[in-house]
């Protein structure tokens, strides 16, 4: 079971897009090379003014290529790094993962991956509707749509283009849940 990388994005400063690079650099416990949310301890505003002291699950966000097709055909359009992430993927199950699978992107990186994002209401400032159709299912259900959060466990670059494969962890595997 893998995937492709098909865009990677980074930002030094809090803006909701994050601009396509050639290449990142993740570090073992810390995030992505000079991104705003690199660290230890949790980097989001929202978070940080709740507990700035609480670990950082959130290092590195990845969603899925496929969902830019799902919200084009509801109207939306949708790039690489508009919604935030940093590693693009495409042909990968993100939403389907067991919390606490690895991800073995590239060459050495590797990011453990440990819930789903929370989308925000900035998401209706980027395109006005967005957040429901990133919040919900056809049904009317809540579903979060809108990518996963990881943490690193090995460092190394990661560029569009680089396989990623999935190990699955030991267990009962327990479904994604909002970190």
């Amino acid at each position: 079971m893998g995937g492709t990388v098909t865009a990677v994005s980074s930002n030094g400063t809090y803006t909701f897009t994050k601009p396509n690079r050639e290449s990142i650099t993740l570090l073992a416990g810390l995030g992505v090379e000079g991104d705003v949310h690199a660290g230890v301890t949790v980097k989001h505003r929202f978070r940080m003014r709740k507990d700035p002291s609480q670990p950082n699950l959130r290092q590195v966000h990845l969603m899925h290529e496929e969902l830019f097709e799902e919200l084009r055909g509801a109207g939306f359009t949708v790039a690489a790094g508009e919604l935030g992430e940093n590693v693009t993927t495409r042909g990968l199950d993100l939403l389907g993962l067991p919390t606490g699978a690895l991800l073995h992107i590239g060459d050495a990186a590797v990011v453990e991956v440990t819930g789903l994002r929370n989308p925000c209401a900035q998401i209706d400032t980027f395109r006005k509707g967005l957040l429901k159709q990133v919040v919900g299912s056809g049904d009317g259900t809540v579903a979060f749509k809108s990518g996963i959060m990881s943490v690193v466990r090995a460092g190394g670059v990661v560029r569009p283009g680089d396989s990623i494969e999935v190990e699955l962890p030991d267990g009962p595997h327990l479904p994604l849940r909002i970190v």
